[in-house]
């Protein structure tokens, strides 16, 4: 390929401190866009609201137009960081970027007989939902919400059942538990984009007659004989006493979006109000299975 049709790539491991001021120098430097990766697989689990955070080891790309001389660019770099920062040029092969972002995304076997397929994508046999990839978490890629997946998928006979969904993001835990023969789902958010996703993917699967959408601070949102709350260890723990309020008696739940390491925090949380059925774990995050005392 020739270097004048090729995008151009530049490319610095950084302190999470400088990732920020490195952004704006790219851009300040004619970057078309910026990304941050992390170079060390130091995941960020749980960032305070209104907190922004990157990784303590940050790997910063700039993108650059086809045929831009990036030498410049480096060497303006290197002489703000010296050798402080690892700095890589390349060319960026041309692609239908598109089809190679949909090729990542395959329909996904979730338990027994459900799947998550993408909208681009044969349906399976048995029960589908169809959900892309979007704004909202959620794709069922996740080891989190796998789990919670196969747990909606292990129940029997939920016809005359009323799900909670907390923290539904795309709605996927909701509407497949609706795929699955619920009644009744509820989709609770505090993020507004979560609830449009949600809504959005109702309607694609034909089940927005049967979900019913709450924001977080709502006081309307009905008690449930299963809920499902796939968020994270802390928050998890925090509303315990609002998770248990929405439970019904003898009601089942299921919790994750939690490390191996957080597991027991969160047990120790549930247990006044709810008897422990069981764990399971994948890729190292756990799925907590209890009953309503």
């Amino acid at each position: 390929m020739n270097d004048n049709q090729a995008w151009k790539q530049v490319t610095l491991i950084a302190n999470g401190d400088k990732a920020e001021e490195i952004s704006d120098i790219l851009f300040f430097l004619d970057a078309v866009s910026v990304t941050y990766q992390d170079a060390k697989d130091d995941p960020i689990l749980e960032p305070l609201p209104g907190e922004q955070r990157v990784w303590p080891n940050t790997k910063v790309i700039g993108l650059f137009e086809k045929g831009t001389d990036t030498a410049p660019v480096v060497s303006y770099l290197q002489h703000l960081y010296g050798d402080n920062f690892p700095i890589v040029a390349h060319d960026l092969e041309d692609q239908d970027w598109v089809r190679a972002w949909m090729d990542n995304f395959k329909p996904i076997k979730c338990g027994k007989n459900l799947w998550i397929t993408p909208s681009w994508c044969e349906t399976q046999d048995g029960i589908n939902v169809i959900l892309d990839p979007g704004l909202a978490f959620g794709t069922g890629t996740h080891p989190t919400t796998f789990l919670c997946l196969g747990f909606l998928d292990s129940l029997e006979n939920l016809s005359e059942k009323e799900v909670l969904d907390y923290g539904c993001g795309s709605g996927i835990l909701a509407i497949s538990a609706l795929k699955l023969g619920a009644k009744k789902a509820y989709g609770v958010d505090i993020d507004p984009q979560a609830l449009i996703a949600s809504k959005d993917n109702a309607q694609r699967n034909q089940v927005e007659d049967k979900l019913e959408l709450f924001d977080g601070a709502s006081k309307q949102i009905p008690q449930c004989s299963i809920v499902v709350a796939n968020i994270l260890a802390g928050p998890l723990a925090q509303l315990e006493p609002n998770i248990a309020a929405l439970c019904q008696s003898q009601g089942k739940l299921a919790l994750s979006g939690i490390l191996e390491s957080q597991a027991q925090e969160v047990i120790d949380a549930y247990s006044k109000d709810f008897d422990i059925e069981y764990t399971k774990v994948k890729e190292g995050w756990v799925l907590i299975v209890a009953t309503r005392k």
